[in-house]
């Protein structure tokens, strides 16, 4: 394991996500902990990592994603929670949200919106 990387990962990771980054990995540790370096260092690592955007636009990437695939609701409200944390606003998350409806499909949005809305009133 490339040290240097999980480091660096696990700083971008606790700046982004803080006790909830944590807690996933943590939870993988008992079945699949080469999945919570994985993530560590390859998503926080080298991707969080890039120049070129900030936080809250990686935030919103990540959240426009997991809308666009449908069925991720559980990592949704770990991203939404993360973007909060980041500084985004709701108005900016239930607009990029709202953004995909043309490209995605009403059933997505709404789902991602209702997972928003659990988010922002402490589930």
């Amino acid at each position: 394991m490339d040290d240097n990387r999980f480091e660096k990962g696990w700083a971008v990771l606790m700046e982004v996500d803080g006790e909830g980054g944590q807690r996933v990995i943590e939870s993988l540790k008992e079945i699949a902990p080469d999945l919570g370096k994985y993530v560590v260092e390859f998503a926080f690592g080298d991707i969080y990592s890039r120049e070129g955007l900030d936080l809250k636009q990686r935030q919103l990437v990540t959240l426009t994603a997991l809308t666009v695939l449908g069925g991720c609701e559980p990592q949704l409200k770990v991203h939404l929670k993360a973007g909060l944390n980041v500084g985004l606003t709701q108005k900016e998350i239930v607009e990029a949200i709202m953004h995909c409806g043309p490209y995605v499909g009403f059933p997505r949005v709404l789902n991602a919106i209702f997972t928003a809305k659990e988010v922002f009133q402490g589930e």
